[in-house]
């Protein structure tokens, strides 16, 4: 870990994330909405990652809210029985966000994006899944997480003026290409590979397999991957913790929101610690706001649904990086797409 302790920042951040992702939750849980892991893991993206909030997150974040909702309709109105035709649009969809998150001008807007367009376009393609209300589901989500942050960073200030972002790294055009190209290439196989195994309740595996490429390139990738699956395996433990402990009252709101607020914080706390953005503190965090804001319900049985969960969130994290390791190697073997300069 970076640091021993909490810095006053620090310590403010951790209960944005804490107070803010059980804001989305108990929205989620209060008006029984659909997709409700949207409203649960956004505002912890949001605030677990982005230390202040300004008109220019908000911006990235909404647009790629309405980038996503455009695409998707149009993408599965037109190309919905036309799988080969859909991949290789999604392809391209992909392609666009990974140069912005390359170039870093717009990473969140890259980032979110293709997270989202990826399980959107998923979902999209089931026939009973009704696309208007997953559309306007994401839309919400987002509109509510920002509107969350803002709230929150007015409540919880930081003590201290955070310090100027570093500047933007200065990339070869190549390796440019060859980040771009890699996370494009790995998402799109991981999204193929969801469609053509019928994988409906993986959420949290799909989403992994797109999470360890934010690094853009195979070493952080390779990093991500181990602290990844340390997170899951935690955030999991936590979720059956849960479960175990409230046995038959896990319907009862006034006793889970407080036990997902004191996880989520604690969560938090490790996150602040590492100071590596996503580690395993972060991965942790994801994992208790998925299992809550998907599983966590009367009708649901969160024990299987954890353990389903990890196995196959592993086996996507091995899978994810046996793929990208090949990718990086072809694109190496030419002077356009090499890694180095």
């Amino acid at each position: 870990m970076a640091q021993q302790g909490l810095t006053e920042n620090g310590l403010r951040q951790c209960l944005r994330v804490a107070f803010g992702a059980s804001i989305g939750f108990l929205v989620t849980a209060l008006f029984d909405l659909s997709y409700g892991v949207f409203f649960t893991v956004l505002p912890m993206l949001l605030l677990g990652l982005v230390p202040v909030i300004n008109g220019h997150v908000a911006r990235q974040l909404l647009a790629a809210s309405v980038m996503c909702g455009i695409e998707v309709g149009i993408v599965a109105q037109l190309l919905g029985g036309h799988p080969v035709l859909m991949t290789m649009v999604a392809f391209l969809l992909f392609l666009y966000r990974f140069a912005f998150m390359a170039r870093g001008t717009a990473f969140l807007f890259g980032a979110n994006g293709v997270l989202m367009l990826s399980i959107m376009l998923h979902y999209a393609s089931y026939p009973s899944t009704d696309v208007n209300n997953l559309i306007a589901s994401n839309m919400v989500a987002s509109l509510l997480a920002v509107a969350i942050a803002f709230v929150m960073h007015t409540l919880i200030p930081n003590k201290v003026t955070a310090s100027a972002p570093p500047a933007l790294p200065d990339k070869a055009s190549n390796r440019v290409r060859h980040e771009a190209m890699l996370g494009a290439t790995v998402t799109t196989l991981s999204f193929l590979v969801f469609q053509l195994f019928d994988l409906q309740d993986s959420i949290s595996a799909q989403a992994t397999t797109i999470l360890v490429l934010f690094p853009m390139h195979w070493n952080g990738a390779l990093t991500y991957a181990r602290k990844r699956a340390i997170g899951t395996l935690i955030g999991v433990m936590f979720g059956l913790s849960v479960q175990l402990l409230l046995y038959d009252w896990y319907d009862a709101l006034w006793l889970i929101v407080p036990l997902f607020w004191i996880g989520v914080m604690l969560f938090a706390r490790i996150h602040v610690l590492e100071a590596s953005g996503a580690g395993v503190g972060f991965g942790a965090l994801t994992t208790v706001g998925i299992l809550f804001g998907q599983y966590l319900s009367p009708t649901q049985d969160l024990v299987y649904s954890s353990l389903y969960r990890l196995s196959s969130t592993l086996v996507a994290i091995i899978a994810a990086m046996m793929v990208c390791y090949l990718v990086h190697k072809l694109l190496n073997q030419f002077a356009a797409t090499r890694f180095g300069h």
